[in-house]
């Protein structure tokens, strides 16, 4: 039954009281401070370990992962948990490397590092693309996907349920970082408690299908009745090696949408970016930590289903237009919790889609207000009037979301996939300009502009090669698999990891010919010192290591 009832919505009134209460807590007791731009966009000073890593989670899951990534469970099994495993890894990379270089170097924004390191013109083209990505494209898949997983679940209007979306995120994001990001404690709470509730059903009503009882059981028949969907490694005649090709997800492009996601992204850098470096580190990898248990709350429910449906049920909840939608696996099985239970797993949904709406409007407002209107509009804007601007950008931003979102085929498009494969269209050219920029004192200018707009052309050029050359010559070494017609195609994780490697050498060839004998002066202070460790931060991380690699060694 697609409908909420009475408990439900007193579970979920709770859940938005709270959020609210306490937002408006810290707001108000923030406003006394008289705080400036700094402290409004990223909560400088204020923000806890456990608060970072609470905000880390709680703004990267979203519909695309409890929607998308059970989806994408259902499909091909726990094999699409490698992005939330080698995200974990991924963290530490992050927190050892890339944080220490933005706090040294007092950079708050992607687009002022540009600036810094490079020039004003390659960081207010990145600024400009940067909010249109942002606007367009993640702010509007979040609106609109989560708008209808929920009107799925609760039966009501989609237009209704993208307005009190937009309306409780503009609630938090108004705040300011600090209110988001302490609120984001209480949203993954309720993400990952709801979360469990879900998995906790769907292993249960496997368990109670084929005799058993108890999840555990649950468990041991999905392995023994799907055991094609427990493997992580896929060959090249598996039909879903497009998306996840062999060895790649563990070496190759997976890193490169892992690090640019993690390492290079303002919305979710701006999270650590107003701690001192121990707290930084201390919060993302308390992120690592949860990146490893998001699988069972976003994957295993999607592998469940699937189980269910191979077995006879569901069989017409899960079609759409004719044929099997795996989108519809997760909003399925919400449907047959009971009464309160539902409600919860109504609030997590809604707080993973509202956290990350509050994380993305807070960093288009962030980079709006000190890259855009400060750069170009009003240079003697002070602190105040910049934080109107940021609340005005905020509720700007929101309302084209609504308006654009519905217009846009989000829902035709697929879901977890989709996003991932199409941002890898501008990932690897960034990435390299940023990497290089860290690490090499010579990357020059020219050269960033090359890699960001070569590499999206490169990307380009690759997706539709297929059309104009035989790739079968790739085929033996698992870089092109044929598709349904029988052309064959490079998989685009393979894809990035190839436009990455050209963007990196031709910087290189560019930034030699332009400076071959004196380091680029706008080379950012970097020294072995800011990459060592604490010995708490150290076992940590080897703890995170040695599980993931556990996790891979028995589910190869």
């Amino acid at each position: 039954m697609n409908a909420l009832s009475s408990a439900d919505y007193i579970v979920f009134l709770f859940y938005f009281i709270l959020i609210v209460g306490y937002g408006l807590w810290i707001y108000n007791r923030k406003k006394k401070e008289n705080a400036g731009s700094n402290d409004y966009f990223l909560a400088e000073g204020s923000l806890t370990w456990w608060a970072i890593g609470a905000s880390l989670i709680a703004s990267n899951i979203s519909a695309e992962q409890f929607i998308g990534m059970s989806g994408s469970g259902f499909k091909m099994g726990l094999a699409i948990a490698t992005y939330e495993w080698m995200a974990a890894i991924t963290l530490i990379i992050v927190a050892v490397f890339f944080i220490p270089v933005y706090l040294k170097n007092k950079i708050f924004t992607m687009p002022q590092f540009l600036n810094q390191r490079y020039n004003g013109q390659v960081a207010m083209i990145m600024a400009v693309f940067w909010i249109l990505l942002y606007v367009l494209v993640n702010l509007t898949s979040i609106l609109y996907l989560g708008a209808l997983a929920i009107s799925s679940i609760s039966g009501l209007d989609l237009t209704l349920c993208m307005i009190f979306l937009a309306v409780f995120a503009i609630m938090i994001t108004l705040g300011g970082m600090k209110v988001i990001g302490f609120t984001d404690v209480i949203q993954v709470f309720f993400l990952i408690l709801g979360g469990l509730v879900t998995t906790y059903l769907a292993l249960n009503l496997v368990a109670d299908e084929f005799g058993g009882q108890g999840v555990l059981e649950g468990f041991s028949i999905m392995t023994d009745k799907a055991s094609g969907h427990f493997n992580m490694i896929f060959d090249k005649d598996n039909p879903n090696y497009m998306d996840l090709p062999g060895l790649s997800v563990l070496i190759g492009g997976m890193l490169i949408i892992n690090l640019n996601y993690w390492g290079c992204n303002q919305y979710i850098t701006q999270r650590a970016l107003g701690a001192d470096l121990k707290t930084a580190r201390g919060g993302i990898l308390f992120a690592s930590f949860l990146k490893l248990l998001m699988p069972i709350i976003v994957v295993l429910p999607g592998i469940a289903a699937y189980v269910l449906y191979q077995n006879g049920s569901f069989q017409a909840e899960m079609l759409q237009d004719g044929s099997v939608n795996p989108d519809r696996a997760y909003p399925v099985l919400l449907n047959l919790l009971p009464a309160g239970l539902k409600g919860l797993s109504f609030a997590a949904l809604t707080a993973a889609i509202v956290a990350s709406l509050a994380g993305k409007a807070n960093s288009i407002a962030t980079i709006f207000a000190l890259d855009v209107y400060k750069k170009k509009i009003n240079e003697d804007a002070d602190e105040k009037k910049l934080v109107k601007i940021g609340k005005i950008t905020i509720v700007v931003s929101m309302l084209i979301a609504i308006m654009v979102a519905p217009f846009l085929g989000i829902d035709k498009k697929g879901g977890f996939q989709y996003i991932q494969e199409y941002s890898g269209f501008v990932s690897p050219g960034v990435f390299a300009m940023f990497i290089l920029g860290f690490f090499w004192k010579k990357t020059t200018s020219n050269a960033a502009l090359f890699s960001m707009i070569g590499g999206f052309l490169l990307s380009v050029a690759f997706k539709f090669l297929p059309a104009v050359a035989d790739l079968s010559f790739l085929y033996p070494w698992g870089f092109a698999v044929p598709n349904s017609n029988g052309i064959y195609e490079i998989p685009f994780i393979d894809r990035m990891g190839f436009v990455f490697v050209i963007c990196v050498i031709g910087m290189y060839i560019i930034s030699v010919r332009e400076n071959s004998r004196k380091a680029n002066e706008n080379a950012l202070e970097v020294d072995t010192s800011m990459f060592r460790v604490s010995p708490s931060f150290l076992v940590g991380s080897l703890v995170v290591i040695s599980l993931t690699a556990a996790l891979y060694t028995l589910f190869w």
